[in-house]
């Protein structure tokens, strides 16, 4: 009886260890910097559970096609009839949109091109609803890579609400358009036709855009290892222009090398409110920090109700 005792306590310490060992969650750095801005780290990401604070944004269950399917093998399309609708496709291929008016919903998309859906300059109006937009890794055409699953190329904006996005580089690139409801996940890396790892970003802005970006009650994730050329959640950059008249609202945003770039000195009108930066993959939501390049005192900008998964508020330091 005492052996069998001493075996039942061994037993129950090591189970005990390796119980504490696993629900132990990787701690967050605290301190001044982390609270400010949540620089520091290039911890490589290993996607944790979500948070409390992370239910209610969108996921697999609320995007995507409400309708069954039917195989449509397009190939690498090309739209021209303004008012077309595209309804119930299950597409092997991409659209690239010479039309204005046209609405893709219920849909799915599965791409070996540059992009999924393509707006070309000069051409306004359209619609991507409950569409799920993704594509073959390592059959694309940049090294194998992809890079837009949707591309404003036009001056008008491009609606994108309750899809299901994902493995496209820089998965919606719009300097105006209205994104809402949608969830983008699981971007894959690839090394470009110059041999280098492309960028990647849940929602990227060059800048310069002549109309309002609205990013409102999405799900924007960036899995992408910093070394492998992770960029942002959300990248609003001074490519081609000043970032002006942009709403950031009520997200979900985790990974990139910082979650947010929030546009730099020049921007002007940008709110960025109720947004939760989640610590899944990073410490402080992005390798580098939560957020960077935020011009406090831009004419417009607002920054109100952001904060880390467990509602510690994040304050952006000054663009530099």
């Amino acid at each position: 009886m005492t052996r069998l005792r001493r075996l039942l306590a061994v037993l129950a310490l090591v189970l005990a260890t390796a119980c504490a060992g696993g629900a132990s969650p990787p701690p967050r750095e605290d301190g001044k910097e982390t609270a400010h801005s949540g620089a520091g780290r290039t911890d490589t990401p290993h996607a944790g559970p979500a948070a409390p604070g992370e239910a209610g944004f969108p996921d697999a269950r609320s995007t995507g096609p409400r309708v069954p399917l039917t195989p449509h093998a397009t190939g690498d399309m090309t739209v021209r009839t303004d008012g077309a609708v595209i309804k119930g496709w299950d597409i092997t291929g991409s659209l690239d949109i010479y039309a204005n008016d046209v609405t893709i919903v219920d849909t799915r998309i599965t791409s070996a091109n540059w992009w999924g859906v393509n707006l070309r300059p000069g051409h306004s109006g359209l619609r991507i609803l409950h569409t799920t937009i993704t594509a073959v890794p390592g059959k694309g055409p940049d090294n194998g890579g992809v890079d837009y699953a949707v591309s404003n190329m036009g001056t008008s904006s491009v609606e994108v609400g309750w899809c299901d996005v994902s493995v496209f580089g820089n998965a919606l690139s719009m300097g105006q358009g209205d994104i809402h409801d949608t969830y983008v996940h699981d971007l894959v890396p690839f090394r470009n036709t110059g041999g280098e790892w492309q960028h990647t970003d849940a929602v990227i802005s060059g800048g310069g855009g002549k109309g309002k970006l609205i990013i409102r009650h999405n799900t924007l994730l960036n899995p992408v290892s910093v070394d492998r050329g992770a960029s942002a959640s959300i990248g609003l950059f001074a490519d081609t222009g000043h970032v002006s008249d942009t709403v950031v609202d009520g997200n979900l945003l985790a990974g990139g090398a910082y979650a947010l770039y929030a546009g730099g000195k020049g921007a002007t009108g940008i709110t960025v409110t109720d947004n939760v930066f989640s610590t899944r993959y990073h410490h402080n939501a992005g390798g580098y920090g939560a957020v960077t390049a935020w011009n406090a005192g831009g004419n417009g900008n607002v920054w109100r109700g952001n904060r880390f998964s467990d509602g510690t508020p994040i304050t952006p330091e000054p663009a530099g």
